[in-house]
């Protein structure tokens, strides 16, 4: 069981990927579930397009698309991020590049705990989750050189 970060068409982003994969488990953990296959995929916002329109007929851009295979309390999934939207978010929401990465990183796993963001309120609710879980990443993860 692994958590994998790949790329298409865009450069890796700086994240420490140990110290990501920990947190991203400590947060699964919090909801009673375990990390199973989870497979991140870093793109542009062309892809995350494509994506949209392919698979949820959706013509417009996203800053992640979750597709859900956990089954019980053993979350797996492929998440696509786009690099772009994560970027525009940022300015947008007036936060650093990084912080909005890692809310986009965790708002996915938090869909894989089954916390939605399309209802009514329940947008709050998501942001407060993402909040909370962004409380507990250990600031090691806002280290921008290289390594692991």
């Amino acid at each position: 069981m692994a958590i994998a970060y790949y790329t298409e068409n865009v450069k890796l982003p700086p994240i420490k990927r140990r110290v990501i994969s920990a947190w991203i488990k400590t947060v699964a953990g919090s909801y009673d579930k375990k990390t199973g296959e989870i497979t991140y995929i870093f793109c542009s916002d062309e892809k995350i397009l494509e994506i949209n329109n392919q698979y949820l007929q959706h013509d417009y851009y996203t800053d992640i698309i979750t597709f859900d295979y956990t089954e019980g309390s053993l979350l797996s999934g492929d998440l696509f991020i786009s690099l772009d939207t994560v970027r525009t978010n940022a300015e947008k929401f007036k936060t650093s590049y990084m912080e909005e990465l890692h809310r986009t990183i965790i708002h996915g796993i938090l869909h894989l705990c089954g916390i939605n963001d399309k209802g009514e309120g329940e947008r709050e609710i998501m942001e407060n989750n993402e909040n909370i879980a962004l409380s507990i990443l250990p600031k090691e993860a806002y280290n921008n050189d290289k390594k692991g």
